[in-house]
């Protein structure tokens, strides 16, 4: 689990492909390493990934075709237009929970429609999968390439939020434009609600009359 706080701004240095799959080699400098061992989830652009080599300043990650097909920012072909990643090491039951509980497994990719300065802060409209679109609620939480960020306006699969500084300096936010594509995820609470509310009209619907 994460918390949507990004704690460094890596770059993804090497790909090698592994059949379909692909094995990434990422520089980490900023992001504390010496307290993860090999096994260690990373999300990367909000996306789970496991260590499975490490160094003071890169570690590497097996990417399957899989997450490669739900994704964006992973695969080869996106490298020469994205090549900064956000960064989070996995959340411990000890630290604070800034963000709100992101899982690292996407629900699907968006596309950026809209994004302008209004005063101090930028305002980012995201069109988002159909699909998806039903969980996406106002001043409801949304992982955006792994950045928790706090939906201000939502219409019909177009959905708002406003960036302060701090957010896009410290994210790779920052070099989002119109058509730029993103990994979502949207509040794990949303799915638990349509579940159980799927759930409870099932079980009024099986009951004798």
């Amino acid at each position: 689990m994460f918390t949507g706080i990004i704690q460094t701004i890596g770059q993804i240095e090497h790909t090698t492909p592994m059949g379909e799959d692909v094995k990434l080699s990422i520089l980490c400098e900023g992001l504390g390493m010496q307290d993860v061992i090999i096994g260690d989830s990373i999300a990367v652009n909000g996306v789970c990934l496991t260590a499975i080599s490490l160094s003071d300043t890169h570690f590497e990650a097996h990417v399957s075709k899989e997450t490669l097909n739900v994704t964006v920012g992973l695969e080869a072909g996106d490298l020469g237009h994205i090549k900064h990643v956000n960064l989070e090491k996995a959340l411990r039951l000890h630290d604070r929970l800034g963000g709100h509980l992101v899982s690292g497994h996407v629900d699907g990719v968006g596309q950026v429609v809209h994004f302008e300065q209004l005063g101090d802060c930028w305002k980012l409209d995201i069109r988002a999968p159909h699909a998806i679109s039903k969980y996406i609620a106002i001043k409801g939480s949304i992982c955006v390439n792994g950045v928790s960020l706090t939906v201000n306006t939502v219409d019909k699969d177009i959905f708002s939020m406003n960036l302060i500084p701090h957010t896009l300096e410290n994210t790779t936010l920052q070099y989002l434009g119109v058509g730029s594509r993103v990994n979502l995820e949207v509040d794990q609470i949303a799915r638990y609600v349509e579940r159980m509310t799927e759930w409870m009209v099932e079980t009024d619907t099986d009951e004798p009359a």
